[in-house]
């Protein structure tokens, strides 16, 4: 990655205003953040977190409210058509044309940066190769499955050769093969020098593909770092999760509290959940305490855990 950030945000803030223009919703709240060129980043929060409205200003398709933001060395307020000529936009949604074939769907969006005919033939093999959909280039999108239309989604965005590639909740619905085939796709463009942007709420996803993140709730980053430093900063090695009978958590967590297992016990709707640097010594303590969960499982620390802890909720809430 090189040095010089290819973005930075300082103070960045949106607010979407009533009609009478008074403000009524404060979506990101003066956040700070940069990173450079080749970097996988990642905003990781629940729906509503602010992700979403980040992304769009970084896509020059919405106006910041506050603060500042340069992309690409530009401001997207003045710069907004030279910066999209430059970035690659994967949404939530597929946005694709289902009467059209996959092979249609890349020319035609290629028309729409302008870019000349026998040049979108040239990198349309290409990008088909990428996605793995040669021998879908004439079937109807309709037909396709979801991960092949997620396929098509990236591979049409990479039409003008991005330097940036906004990916909002990349795999949101797909089955556990599809998401790792769309993780190996992204793992390759990160090879190649394209500098990821990723909002997600799936925190295996986070760790999977992103060099550093920013943990967003109601608007504002509560975290920031490496997926590993971030676990380690804020939670213990091993957790240890605890189901009983659905009216008997609140008096177990109370009870654990009391004799203080673990470095921390949070009460869940489904689950007690203790933290702990060595998860089977905490089994063994609760067995000691005359407890006996339904079912009893020690896992490694994830981002999820991190979550919690800044935010008091759970990353599905």
């Amino acid at each position: 990655m090189e040095e010089t950030p290819i973005v930075v945000a300082r103070g960045l803030t949106k607010i979407y205003r009533s009609r009478d223009g008074a403000p009524a919703f404060r979506a990101v709240d003066g956040i700070d953040f940069s990173f450079g060129r080749g970097e996988a980043f990642g905003f990781l929060g629940p729906n509503g977190a602010g992700k979403s409205s980040t992304m769009r200003m970084l896509a020059a398709i919405s106006p910041a409210s506050g603060g500042s933001l340069e992309v690409l060395g530009m401001d997207p307020a003045l710069d907004g058509p030279r910066i999209r000529a430059r970035i690659g936009v994967v949404p939530q949604d597929d946005c694709l044309d289902r009467e059209l074939s996959v092979r249609e769907n890349i020319l035609v969006y290629g028309r729409y940066f302008g870019l000349r005919r026998d040049l979108i033939r040239e990198r349309l093999g290409e990008l088909l190769a990428f996605a793995q959909l040669e021998e879908k280039a004439d079937a109807q999108v309709e037909v396709l499955s979801g991960g092949m239309r997620r396929r098509l989604t990236i591979a049409r965005s990479l039409i003008n050769r991005p330097e940036i590639l906004l990916l909002d909740e990349p795999t949101t619905g797909l089955d556990p093969q599809a998401r790792h085939i769309l993780w190996d796709r992204l793992y390759r463009l990160k090879q190649d020098g394209v500098t990821l942007i990723i909002t997600t709420h799936y925190m295996d996803e986070a760790e999977q593909l992103c060099d550093r993140l920013a943990v967003m709730d109601g608007g504002r980053i509560v975290a920031e770092g490496s997926p590993r430093a971030l676990i380690e900063a804020h939670v213990t090695r091993e957790v240890l999760e605890l189901r009983f009978s659905v009216d008997a958590h609140a008096a177990v967590a109370e009870r654990l509290r009391d004799r203080r297992l673990g470095e921390r016990v949070e009460l869940l709707p489904d689950r007690v959940v203790v933290y702990a640097h060595d998860g089977e010594a905490a089994l063994a303590q609760v067995h000691a305490a005359q407890l006996s969960p339904i079912t009893a499982l020690v896992r490694r620390a994830t981002l999820e855990d991190v979550f919690l802890k800044l935010t008091g909720r759970s990353l599905i809430d």
